[in-house]
């Protein structure tokens, strides 16, 4: 668990204003900043950046959040994986709830290896445009110079030792070789790993080069090449295009999985922007959970030939336990002599998008791959079906697929869906939810702690301020508010994005986020905020007398008991009253 300390020291020390603006276009607008919203389509900016909160929010679809918050929504990371990315960038190891704090990293930090991995992309760059070979090797693919420059495609010579001229005396040192730009020999030498190939740049989800593809240009084994594992790179988790392929993914509301990176590349030249490619790898869960953050709808695209359909098998049973009932899982696959690259080459686009209506959902893929495998004119068909389908239904997440396909097999093999789930060990549709704890019924936010959230959203400093412990009464311990104001002060939070934080992942992070993006909204000087803040808890607390005082006033005997307690009561609320006027 990443300490809370750790993640608000790194939130002061990042400006979101630099993290936005490697995406969006920004323009000064009064104290904040403006933009074209990232999150949905508009032609007038409603997206802002607030420099001073450090904080953004869309008035158009509501987006909102920080600097962490913009990088999972953006670019599809997940909450620990934004953090390590912000880190990344500020030279600093994330530490456990163990580790003594921030430190620096030791060996060649990821800023150093990007930077080599830059100066060699525009080394490719410039041999291409110098290769007409090369360039004459992508017009006879399809692909115009336009096309080229947005995926930044390359060329490396056919060299032994191109790059040295590129890195100069580096070129045999530490940082470099860890790129894997570079072979080191048995006999001590150091070589080009790319050579006499096209350079496809493989990106991060923030558009960091992390690594190459190199397609050989005329015969030569092998085809296509690919980076190692390196500390960049990790062929099992990446995915080439996902950079490029964002926007249009959240506009067609849909990604389209290929096989290799000149599919991405040619579908991209003939308008479907939206497709990614696994890199000489079989789709990982974790290419599927990268996907799933991107968008609802993914299609695995194969080839239609046997390799073809045992690749789609295995992302079939990559997805299983990352599917749910909000997402659609389909298969698409072209006629055995087509890929996607010659296929829309041939149809176009219009053509190519009609093949995709025909790709198969991920029920009726594994139904058909299930009943191939039996006779069910049969018992022992029947029951082999049963039997070839239960690890796949017991690793199928989303309970109402999970249901459907039970009841589909059931009836296949004639038997009951409750038969089913019990020759297949797995439990029956009433045991899908989960066994949680009873949850205490949550208070509502009234519109007082609404007021009072928003105001410690603004300033959480004001959860110190005398006046909280003097209106001790107004705040009660089971509101948001209280949990708010210890939650303040236990971790020492000082930033509404801190704040927002905090409470990330919680019941109550809708209400806090209400609060931080009114705090964005409205610009109001501290003094007055503060006061504002004093104000109401001093309405709150006299509130609370008044209903205490009635509370006795209704019961003789306990009035009786507590005289000086009501008299008390009535002191307070006068001074509380004055003190609001002299306030």
């Amino acid at each position: 668990m990443i300490p809370q300390t750790f993640i608000q020291d790194l939130l002061n020390r990042v400006d979101i204003v630099d993290v936005v603006g490697k995406y969006v276009q920004l323009k000064k607008g009064g104290a904040n900043l403006m933009g074209l919203c990232p999150f949905h389509s508009e032609k007038s900016p409603s997206f802002t950046v607030s420099p001073a909160k450090q904080f953004y929010h869309c008035f158009g679809c509501g987006a909102h959040g920080s600097a962490i918050g913009f990088l999972m929504e953006y670019a599809g990371l997940s909450y620990v994986e934004a953090i390590k990315d912000l880190a990344q960038g500020m030279g600093l190891s994330v530490p456990d709830e163990r580790g003594d704090g921030p430190q620096r990293r030791d060996g060649p930090d990821v800023a150093t290896l990007t930077g080599l991995m830059d100066q060699a992309a525009k080394y490719f760059r410039d041999q291409l445009k110098a290769s007409p070979v090369a360039v004459e090797y992508l017009k006879g693919r399809g692909l115009t110079g336009q096309i080229a420059a947005r995926f930044g495609l390359g060329y490396s010579p056919d060299e032994w030792n191109g790059l040295q001229g590129v890195f100069g005396e580096g070129y045999n040192g530490k940082p470099v070789g860890e790129t894997g730009l570079t072979i080191d020999s048995d006999k001590g030498t150091r070589y080009d790993r790319f050579r006499g190939r096209v350079m496809f740049p493989i990106r991060s989800t923030r558009g960091a080069i992390i690594g190459f593809g190199g397609r050989v240009i005329g015969a030569g084994e092998p085809k296509y090449l690919n980076s190692p594992e390196t500390p960049l790179f990790e062929k099992g988790r990446e995915l080439y295009g996902l950079f490029e392929a964002r926007q249009a993914i959240r506009e067609a509301g849909r990604v389209l999985v290929v096989e290799g990176y000149m599919d991405v590349v040619a579908l991209a030249q003939h308008g479907v922007g939206y497709a990614v490619a696994t890199l000489g790898t079989a789709c990982t869960p974790a290419h599927v959970q990268k996907l799933t953050k991107q968008t609802d709808r993914i299609i695995f695209c194969f080839d239609g030939d046997a390799a073809g359909r045992r690749a789609a098998w295995r992302a079939l049973e990559n997805s299983l336990s990352l599917t749910s009932d909000d997402k659609i899982f389909s298969f698409l696959f072209l006629p055995p002599e087509h890929d996607p690259d010659t296929y829309i080459r041939e149809h176009g686009r219009e053509g190519f998008e009609s093949e995709e209506g025909r790709a198969k959902p991920l029920s009726v893929f594994l139904l058909e791959q299930l009943k191939a495998e039996v006779d069910l004119s049969v018992a022992e068909g029947k029951s082999g079906l049963v039997k070839a389908a239960q690890p796949h239904l017991q690793r199928i997440s989303a309970p109402g697929l999970r249901l459907a396909l039970v009841k589909e097999i059931a009836n296949l093999a004639e038997m009951t869906a409750r038969e089913v789930e019990a020759l297949a060990e797995i439990k029956h549709q009433a045991s899908f939810e989960r066994n949680v704890p009873v949850r205490q019924v949550r208070t509502p936010v009234t519109s007082l702690e609404k007021q009072l959230l928003w105001l410690l959203a603004r300033l959480p400093a004001l959860a110190h301020d005398a006046v909280v412990e003097e209106c001790k009464h107004a705040i009660p311990a089971e509101s948001l508010v209280r949990r708010a104001i210890d939650l303040i002060e236990e971790k020492g939070i000082d930033s509404p994005p801190a704040l927002f934080e905090a409470f990330r992942d919680t019941e109550d992070e809708p209400d806090i986020g209400d609060a931080v993006k009114r705090a964005l909204e409205e610009e109001k000087d501290d003094e007055i905020v503060r006061q504002e803040f004093a104000y109401a808890l001093y309405i709150a607390e006299i509130a609370w007398c008044e209903k205490r005082m009635n509370e006795l006033a209704a019961d003789i005997a306990a009035l009786r008991e507590n005289p000086d307690e009501y008299r008390e009561l009535q002191a307070r609320k006068e001074a509380l009253k004055q003190r609001m006027k002299s306030s």
